[in-house]
């Protein structure tokens, strides 16, 4: 490494800024289709309920449905669902949900309007510049944690890799431990049956100090239920909508619908079938425990049809977008959207794709975007340079949050008539009184002339990444509200692992 390279990496911004951690969305809402196309889709999706139903294959979870009232099949495991259970379901759902933090700074309202994001999760790789592509660790698992703690712009922590070292009838324990001892944000849960559920539950009462009334004072776990698209609800997904729901926990209901692959190959017919998907989880949800916190969930978007491979960051993934998010406003429910990115490499694909996403779900008021940091390869690798390069586009977002100034002193009038003609406005007394403040302060670009950068090393935007990353990581300290709760865990964690841990439900 030349010393001007050096010398950069010295001066590389903080990794947070004030003023990212609660975000409203600053536009109108737009769509991709018309008023009537939204209630056609409604109708359809309710047909598509009522006429051919869902599988699911809980029995549990086909007990609620046709205690509420629900056509069940037993031997074909088929749940029809009317149209008045939905309204029904519809009506107690929650509008406004209190996301409780470690850090009461990084509390959510997670309800229309509020602007929140995700970091990319549930990938079984990462990768970075200096160590390569390798399967997701638990040193790997705390790394990619402590990255989401360290930018304010990243609101609800997700299992950005999960830590393939560590068995699955333990990892919850691995991944409840990290997040508790690390993090200060939302936490994330997996579903992945009963006993895992009540135990990383378990963990988060005893981290803080909870009892069952203040665990359920608001949400102190946040899942994402996939249902199986096409028209099928596996059992541990099925669980997790009944535990989560009683338990008073939220679930992201998202159907991922890839069109021409399971699900319709137009962009209509795919939306129509995630809606019925979404509509069915969030019915068993309220079925479970009416006022349960639930989320609208859309990830929808298409395959390459040559190869079958998702695509992300299309018009067809932008169109699902904006059409997902009137589904939402239609039903009157918060929602969770996301991005993504098909691309190997943080790439120009890579950063095309994301920020693609990333704009369709700002334009459509998605009320979380999931995957919005680092996700790679469809979801198979976490990249550390990508999630900086990430977080540089949410934080470009996160700033148009901010009100811009259009008083008498930001009109500048003074200013105007102060520089002659042909002149330039830098010493300007307008100028001079701002210029500390007055613009976004990049992450990662660089914006010096062509000179400086070649003298600065002639880095490229992934290597100034890679020098930003390390930094965050070599200076993290775990945040104040973590102190102690390790020793409260240890004894719990000890006892399950000595009785052979948990397995997850098929």
């Amino acid at each position: 490494m030349t010393e001007p390279s050096r010398r950069r990496r010295d001066r590389s911004p903080a990794p947070s800024r004030a003023g990212y951690s609660q975000l409203r969305h600053p536009f109108a809402p737009q769509g991709a289709f018309s008023d009537d196309e939204i209630a056609n889709m409604h109708d359809t999706a309710l047909k598509v309920l009522e006429n051919l139903g869902i599988r699911i294959l809980l029995p549990e979870a086909r007990d609620i449905l046709r205690a509420g009232g629900a056509l069940v099949d037993d031997d074909s495991q088929i749940v029809r669902i009317g149209r008045d259970m939905v309204a029904a379901a519809l009506a107690t759902a929650p509008r406004s949900i209190r996301l409780r933090a470690a850090d009461p700074a990084h509390e959510q309202d997670f309800a229309a309007g509020s602007l929140l994001f995700m970091a990319g999760s549930g990938c079984p790789n990462v990768t970075d510049r200096s160590r390569g592509r390798r399967p997701g660790s638990r040193e790997s698992f705390v790394e990619t944690l402590r990255l989401q703690q360290s930018f304010d712009v990243i609101h609800m922590h997700g299992p950005s890799a999960e830590p393939q070292d560590v068995p699955i009838h333990l990892r919850h324990y691995a991944l409840m431990e990290e997040q508790l001892t690390n993090c200060t944000k939302p936490l994330f849960v997996y579903a992945r049956g009963r006993g895992q559920v009540e135990e990383s539950f378990e963990m988060i009462r005893l981290a803080h100090g909870l009892d069952e009334a203040g665990f359920q004072n608001g949400v102190w776990a946040t899942t994402v239920i996939n249902s199986n698209s096409p028209r099928q609800l596996d059992v541990p997904m099925a669980r997790g909508i009944i535990d989560f729901a009683r338990a008073g926990q939220l679930t992201l209901i998202t159907p991922f619908c890839l069109a021409g692959a399971m699900a319709p190959i137009t962009v209509a017919g795919a939306l129509v079938l995630q809606h019925a998907e979404a509509l069915a989880g969030i019915t068993l949800a309220q079925l479970a425990r009416a006022g349960a916190p639930v989320a609208y969930g859309g990830f929808s978007s298409n395959v390459d049809m040559k190869s079958g491979s998702p695509a992300f960051g299309t018009p067809e993934h932008i169109r699902a977008n904006l059409g997902s998010g009137q589904l939402a406003r239609f039903i009157g429910l918060p929602w969770r959207s996301a991005t993504g990115a098909a691309s190997n490499a943080p790439d120009a694909q890579g950063a095309t794709e994301t920020v693609n996403a990333l704009w369709a779900a700002m334009l459509a008021q998605a009320t979380v975007t999931v995957h919005a940091a680092g996700w790679l390869e469809g979801g198979l690798s976490f990249g550390y340079e990508k999630f900086i390069l990430d977080v540089e586009a949410l934080q470009t977002l996160a700033e148009l949050c901010r009100p811009a100034a259009a008083d008498t002193a930001a009109l500048a009038y003074d200013a105007i008539a102060e520089v002659a003609p042909g002149g330039h406005f830098f010493a300007a007394q307008h100028t001079m009184e701002r210029y500390q403040t007055a613009f976004y302060a990049p992450l990662v670009a660089d914006l010096s002339n062509h000179g400086l950068w070649v003298e600065q090393g002639a880095q490229t935007a992934d290597q100034r990444a890679t020098a930003i990353w390390q930094r965050v990581l070599r200076d993290f300290t775990p945040p104040a509200a973590c102190a102690g709760i390790q020793d409260r865990l240890a004894p719990f964690v000890a006892d399950r692992q000595k009785a052979g841990g948990t397995p997850p439900e098929d």
